[in-house]
């Protein structure tokens, strides 16, 4: 079995999935059971398994941080439109796959990631995605205006928090994903593009 497609030409060799430590295999087996494909991510950052378990361990505290009152969609809002802003082609299709899903909106992914501004998103979460830019191309500019302009719409500091937080995070994942070459599965391109029949 195959898991990457011959387009798929990384600029480091990708470790043997027998070979990687078995907390590390398992979760990629994990991921593949639930979602029928392997994202390469899981497989390029596996070639140093210390750093693997660091990024994942990072990812899954600030996505899956249940205190937050940022939606699930509103997180793949936020890595969509700054991993479009940082060019990450990778992070751009794969979280846009995510966030059709979760907002079960088939176009949203494309026009944050083109332009949020004109998106069909709610004045709370464009005001989000206000910020999340700022600290993207601009954080030695954020200043007490731009929280005030987010206690308005409802977040408290620790939202503001997750939203630099992810933000920041996914800027490192954006640039080891363009140094690496990583290409997007073919897998996430169609996903939540056409909604399910009940």
């Amino acid at each position: 079995m195959t898991l990457l497609p011959d387009i798929f030409m990384p600029r480091y060799a990708l470790p043997d999935l027998n070979a990687l430590p078995q907390d590390i295999r398992e979760k990629i087996l994990e991921v593949q059971e639930k979602s029928g494909f392997v994202p390469h991510v899981f497989l390029m950052l596996a070639r140093r398994p210390a750093e693997w378990r660091a990024f994942f361990a990072y990812h899954d505290a600030l996505m899956l941080r249940a205190e937050s009152s940022l939606t699930k969609g509103e997180r793949e809002m936020i890595i969509t439109a700054t991993s479009a802003a940082n060019q990450c082609l990778y992070c751009v299709v794969a979280h846009g796959a995510i966030l059709r899903i979760y907002e079960k909106k088939p176009l949203v992914a494309d026009q944050v990631a083109v332009n949020y501004r004109k998106a069909d998103i709610s004045p709370r979460q464009r005001a989000m995605l206000d910020f999340a830019m700022k600290v993207c191309l601009h954080s030695h500019s954020v200043e007490e205006a731009d929280f005030a302009a987010l206690h308005a719409h409802g977040f408290d500091d620790e939202d503001i928090w997750d939203i630099a937080g992810i933000t920041a995070f996914f800027g490192l994942s954006n640039r080891v994903a363009n140094v690496s070459s990583m290409m997007p599965n073919p897998e996430f391109y169609l996903l939540g593009r056409v909604p399910k029949s009940k």
